[in-house]
């Protein structure tokens, strides 16, 4: 008799397990599906380019997640406590990457590719909206590009810091054009006024420079450099820091070939923004910013790259996280979460939309073309996001 209470035990343990099963199921599949329909959606709305960009997109958002290639993050770090490795793992990203995209935009015409760099000028509303993006970034807890896979991955409070990074992005429309019309220092693209070889040589000296300076103060501070986190599984992650630069290199060379631009994700916001705001009766068409690009307000977010791709990265990293094992979206937010997140995101789409991008627009995609602007950025960010962790935190730069 007791071996058949224990076999009967058993038998509704298993069936327990079996009925769990079933239900997590349909959980852990609507990552995959979410990929494969959002690629056959693509493809039949705006063709096989735009496909292949939200392709790209979906490998960003798994790079992201595994390799947790968050800015914000690794800035934090980098500024509170002068652990650098992140700081310095994104330096390695951008002279990666530069290390192709220089030549492809100075020599790319010559081997039948029509490519160019995003070069901006060096002007108030660069170090401002810059600075303001790096504010928000330490409030928000995620950059453009984190917000973005950090949703993918479940946060419901990144969902709240979306949609108010995207209002932000609306509202720098009402003033971008009063920004750019302000004196500026000019436009200083190296590839463009130095030749390829020279540019590379001296912007691969200037990111070994800060990653010098950065090693020297991790050192100073705590005596020796911080161990990086070994590469776990290729398909499940976790990913080295090391492995995610490269990744994410990957990404940048194929968005520049592919599109003839640097990758970029804050245009989208603001075209979405533009379209929630007309839906609810906003009279964009009388803003300076936005007479110009009607046009773009008509046609399809499907017919959107930046779109496409920033949808790729969501569903990219949900993909992440569900191989992971961590696809578990929670719903518990405090007030303290809504508000930071609400802060956070309308100072990061202000900023951006007048600083010529967030992290990825105006600070990757700048220095990958050999725009000085990409590196001015990048300061001006750090000193925002260190006066946000002063005022938080009491510290804001570790010395």
């Amino acid at each position: 008799m007791a071996g058949r209470r224990q076999g009967s035990r058993l038998s509704s343990d298993q069936a327990s397990g079996l009925i769990a099963a079933r239900f997590a199921f349909p959980v852990m599949a609507v990552p995959f599906l979410a990929v494969a329909a959002l690629l056959v959606a693509v493809w039949a709305q705006g063709g096989a380019k735009l496909a292949l960009a939200s392709a790209i997109g979906v490998g960003a958002g798994i790079a992201l997640y595994h390799a947790a290639f968050g800015f914000t993050a690794h800035w934090r770090r980098f500024l509170a406590e002068g652990r650098g490795a992140g700081f310095r793992a994104q330096l390695l990203l951008i002279g990666l990457t530069a290390c192709i995209t220089f030549p492809l935009i100075g020599w790319g015409a010559m081997l039948g590719l029509d490519v160019r760099g995003s070069v901006a000028p060096l002007s108030a509303g660069l170090c401002v909206g810059a600075f303001v993006f790096g504010f928000g970034m330490m409030f928000a807890g995620g950059c453009g590009s984190g917000t973005l896979f950090t949703v993918g991955g479940g946060s419901t409070r990144m969902v709240v810091t979306l949609a108010a990074f995207i209002a932000g992005s609306v509202l720098g429309t009402l003033n971008v054009l009063w920004w750019r019309g302000l004196p500026d220092l000019g436009r200083y693209g190296l590839v463009r006024d130095w030749g390829v070889v020279p540019a590379l040589g001296a912007f691969c000296a200037i990111l070994a420079g800060f990653a010098l300076l950065s090693i020297r103060r991790e050192r100073r501070l705590h005596g020796a450099l911080e161990q990086g986190r070994a590469h776990g599984s290729l398909v499940h992650g976790p990913w080295s820091l090391l492995t995610g630069a490269l990744a994410l290199a990957a990404v940048s060379v194929a968005t520049l070939v592919l599109l003839g631009r640097p990758w970029g994700i804050t245009s989208a916001f603001t075209m979405w923004g533009g379209k929630i705001a007309t839906a609810a009766g906003v009279d964009l068409a009388s803003w300076p910013y936005w007479q110009t690009r009607m046009r773009w307000m008509e046609s399809s977010v499907w017919d959107d790259a930046t779109s496409v791709m920033n949808f790729g990265i969501i569903a990219g990293a949900m993909l992440a996280a569900s191989l992971a094992g961590r696809f578990r979206p929670t719903l518990a937010l405090t007030a303290r979460d809504l508000a930071t997140a609400i802060l956070g995101g309308l100072c990061m789409g202000y900023g951006a939309r007048i600083a010529y991008g967030c992290n990825i627009g105006g600070f990757l995609g700048g220095s990958i073309s050999g725009s000085v602007h990409g590196l001015v950025w990048m300061l001006a960010a750090l000193a925002g996001s260190a006066a946000a962790l002063k005022l938080t935190t009491g510290r804001g730069f570790a010395r």
